[in-house]
C-alpha cells in the first residue's frame, strides 16, 4: 500500500525514505551528495550548493527484498531488468514524477576502491556517519569540482574527532588509509588537490578557514599513523602498478 508520493526537494525526499526505513526497523543510510546535504547545511549554500540528480542510499544485501517493497510503498519503480542482473551489489528505482533515481548500494560502496559499510548503517541521524561520506569522496581518484565541494562541506560542518560516529572520526579515516597502500595513495592525493581548493576559497573569503584547518589535520594524522605490513609490502611497488580500479559504467549510472 502506497504511503505518499516522492517529494520534489531531494533532500526532503530522502529524509523521508529514511524515516520510512527506521519505522521498520530496516538498516538503509544516505551517501552521495544528498547524503552530504542532509547533514550539512554548508552544502546548500554558496559557494558550495549544486543540484542533484538521484539520492543514494547504502542498504543490506540480506534486506533486498524489505528495501524493494520499502521503495515501491513510497512511489517508486524498481528498474527490474538491472536489478535482476545487478541485485546482489546493487538496486535502482526511479521516482518518475520527479524524474529521479533512488540508487541503492549494497554493504558498501565500490569505486576506485571498495569501501565496506554493512555494519555502519544503524547510527543516528539520515546518512552515513561524515568519516564514512567523507572517504566515499576520497576515494575517488578523478575527483570533480561537485565531489570537492561535497567534501569541503563535511569539513566546514563536522569537527574531526578521535573517533565515534558524531564527527570526521580519525581512527576511521587512518584505520583504513594505514591497512591499504591504494587506499592512502588514493585518499592523500584527493586531499592534497582539495586542500589547493580549500585555500584558494578561504583567500577569496568565500568559506570559512576551518575547513582547510580540518582537512590538514586530516592529512597530518594519515601521514603519521602506523602502516599495516601489507601496506609496506605494497609501498614497495608504489605507482609502478596501478593502485586502484576504475569504477564500473553501469546502465542508468549517475553521478553522486
Amino acid at each position: 500500500m502506497s504511503v505518499g508520493a516522492p517529494q520534489s526537494d531531494p533532500v526532503d525526499e530522502a529524509t523521508r525514505v529514511i524515516d520510512a526505513a527506521d519505522s521498520q526497523g530496516l538498516p538503509l543510510r544516505l551517501t552521495g551528495g544528498v547524503g552530504i546535504a542532509s547533514i550539512s547545511p554548508s552544502a546548500r549554500r554558496s559557494p558550495l550548493a549544486r543540484g542533484y540528480g538521484d539520492i543514494d542510499f547504502v542498504g543490506r544485501s540480506n534486506r533486498v527484498a524489505q528495501i524493494e517493497a520499502l521503495f515501491i510503498s513510497l512511489g517508486y519503480v524498481p528498474e527490474q531488468e538491472f536489478n535482476d542482473i545487478h541485485g546482489e551489489n546493487r538496486l535502482f528505482f526511479v521516482d518518475l514524477a520527479n524524474r529521479r533515481e533512488a540508487d541503492v548500494f549494497l554493504d558498501g560502496i565500490t569505486a576506485c576502491h571498495r569501501l565496506d559499510l554493512g555494519d555502519r548503517l544503524t547510527n543516528a541521524g539520515p546518512a552515513l556517519a561524515p568519516s564514512d561520506l567523507l572517504l566515499t569522496k576520497l576515494q575517488i581518484v578523478k575527483t570533480t569540482q561537485k565531489d570537492q565541494h561535497d567534501m569541503i562541506a563535511l569539513l566546514l560542518d563536522h569537527a574531526v574527532v578521535d573517533s565515534g560516529t558524531e564527527g570526521i572520526s580519525l581512527e576511521r579515516i587512518t584505520e583504513i588509509c594505514s591497512a591499504d597502500w591504494g587506499w592512502w595513495r588514493t585518499v592523500t592525493g584527493v586531499a592534497q588537490t582539495t586542500l589547493d581548493v580549500t585555500n584558494r576559497l578561504t583567500e577569496e573569503g568565500l568559506i570559512d578557514p576551518v575547513a582547510h584547518q580540518r582537512l590538514r589535520h586530516i592529512a597530518d594524522a594519515i601521514d603519521a599513523a602506523p602502516k599495516s605490513r601489507k601496506w609496506k609490502l605494497r609501498a614497495r611497488v608504489g605507482e609502478r602498478v596501478r593502485w586502484y580500479e576504475e569504477p564500473e559504467a553501469l546502465e542508468h549510472d549517475s553521478s553522486q
